[in-house]
């Protein structure tokens, strides 16, 4: 049965299209499940919409809930759409934003890390000039954040936890194996989920999110995984989940799961 948890729509000020979009591309890519996940608002800001560009602002999020809602009610049978967002995970604020998804009937929540010492995962400019200790001090803060993220309780599933290398290749090959595997470890002993996210193909690295050698990691410390597309057009629903199942299994899973309210439902692969 195909699923796919990782959608966003026009809301974010960075994605096309509306939510039934979505859920029709869904339809027509043979899915049973679907679930919309579009970016949290900045609950930490005073202001509205910061970074309109980003995510969805404050007073729209009501909205997005029961729009989803609704298309979930009309499509009934026709195919399972459930109720996700995607938050950034900010230690700082991760009360207040616990406080306001707990009022909210949410399927599942992506926490992901998008910024990491101030600054965003996908500037490459973050890289330029910084020596070998400085890079590994990088990778080792980042994936301190995503430890922190799963054992927060806030979460599901961690949103590509390897997306720093999006747009800096070389970033895979940086030494911090030790703190990804503590990342690891933290993630199974939270009994969260880490998704196989292929829009790592739409960036220079070209390729998914996490890494093989990760997963093959991940499968040691006996992290669950789940599928998502990260699709920011609706084009892009359901992309390469044959390929990502084939891969999982080669790599040595039997399932995977997707999330309703908030309880994992085992797919066996």
């Amino acid at each position: 049965m195909k699923f796919d948890l990782h959608t966003h729509h026009f809301r974010c000020g960075h994605a096309d299209g509306n939510i039934e979009d979505y859920i029709k591309a869904g339809i027509r890519e043979g899915l049973g499940v679907i679930g919309i996940s579009d970016h949290s608002p900045y609950f930490g800001s005073k202001l509205d919409h910061e970074n309109p560009g980003i995510t969805m602002a404050k007073s729209e999020f009501a909205q997005y809930v029961d729009e989803v809602l609704r298309l979930k009610e009309k499509y009934e049978g026709k195919i399972d759409v459930l109720l996700g967002v995607e938050s950034d995970f900010f230690p700082e604020h991760a009360k207040l934003y616990s406080d306001i998804f707990a009022g909210y009937p949410f399927d599942y929540i992506i926490g992901s890390v998008h910024r990491s010492g101030g600054v965003s995962i996908f500037n490459r400019n973050r890289w330029k000039g910084k020596s070998s200790e400085q890079q590994v001090e990088q990778k080792r803060e980042y994936y301190d954040l995503i430890a922190q993220s799963a054992r927060s309780g806030m979460f599901q599933i961690l949103g590509h936890i390897d997306a720093m290398k999006g747009y800096y290749p070389a970033f895979s090959a940086i030494n911090a194996d030790d703190v990804i595997d503590a990342t690891l470890q933290a993630i199974a002993e939270s009994s969260v989920s880490i998704e196989i996210n292929t829009s790592g193909s739409t960036k220079d690295v070209g390729g998914w999110y996490p890494s093989d050698a990760i997963l093959e990691r991940a499968l040691h410390y006996g992290v669950s995984v789940t599928f998502g597309s990260d699709a920011h057009r609706p084009s892009r629903v359901g992309d390469e989940w044959e390929l990502v199942a084939k891969r999982l299994k080669e790599i040595g899973f039997k399932e995977w799961v997707y999330y309703k309210k908030k309880q994992p439902v085992i797919v066996p692969l």
